[in-house]
């Protein structure tokens, strides 16, 4: 994404210039078009940031559904048969079974965080584009970055069944496809919001500021 002096706030150090290099932090003129302490390539922002963000967005979203719906666990066993568990007919079983802090756990990490972090990112993606409360949407931005992570202890429990739990003929433990699309939307998700640069919040909060105090003066007024 390119923009020019005029969307940035008068007050900001990209309105005189001034890059922050984001590899080794050194704030340096753009002008220079590469970092003076790094050599990394130098851009006011992260270039098509929300092109990216809605792109890997997207990408999540398309394949939350079969995360959801093909089983992330296959277990077959001697005594009870072949057996697969969905994330949620596992949160179902382990409700079922009275393991009702690890059915809340599950639950929350692998249907609540998702669905949230999906949702707060077309938040900023809107927000990056209205300005609309820059300070709650930057807070916003830092929860989501920080939160999603925690989406991949399903993974977690999955990589560790299958690892631990194989014992020749009388049971076998593999992942199912629901496991791998969930992970692929854990980690889309997480890029997601790494690639998203919160600064153009502040940049759309200067230029609705700009515009509105355009409207407010007076006719004929410099």
């Amino acid at each position: 994404m390119t923009a020019s002096k005029t969307a940035f706030d008068p007050a900001s150090a990209a309105a005189r210039g001034l890059a922050h290099c984001h590899f080794c932090a050194q704030v340096q003129p753009v002008a220079h078009a590469h970092c003076a302490r790094c050599h990394a390539a130098l851009h006011l922002r992260k270039p098509h940031s929300l092109q990216r963000t809605l792109a890997l967005t997207l990408g999540a979203m398309l394949l939350y559904l079969p995360a959801n719906l093909l089983p992330v666990l296959n277990v077959e066993s001697s005594v009870k048969g072949n057996q697969q568990n969905t994330i949620l007919s596992g949160v179902i079983q382990f409700w079922q079974d009275g393991d009702y802090p690890v059915a809340l756990i599950i639950f929350t990490a692998s249907i609540v965080i998702p669905i949230a972090k999906i949702i707060s990112i077309l938040i900023l993606c809107r927000a990056a584009q209205t300005g609309r409360r820059p300070s709650a949407m930057t807070r916003l931005h830092r929860i989501t970055d920080f939160v999603g992570r925690w989406s991949m202890v399903d993974v977690f429990v999955v990589a560790i069944l299958v690892g631990v739990v194989q014992l020749g003929t009388v049971m076998t433990v593999t992942p199912g496809g629901g496991a791998f699309a969930f992970a692929a939307v854990v980690i889309l998700t997480m890029l997601a919001a790494h690639s998203f640069d919160p600064r153009l919040i502040w940049d759309a909060a200067a230029r609705r500021l700009n515009t509105a105090s355009h409207r407010n003066r007076p006719d004929g007024a410099a």
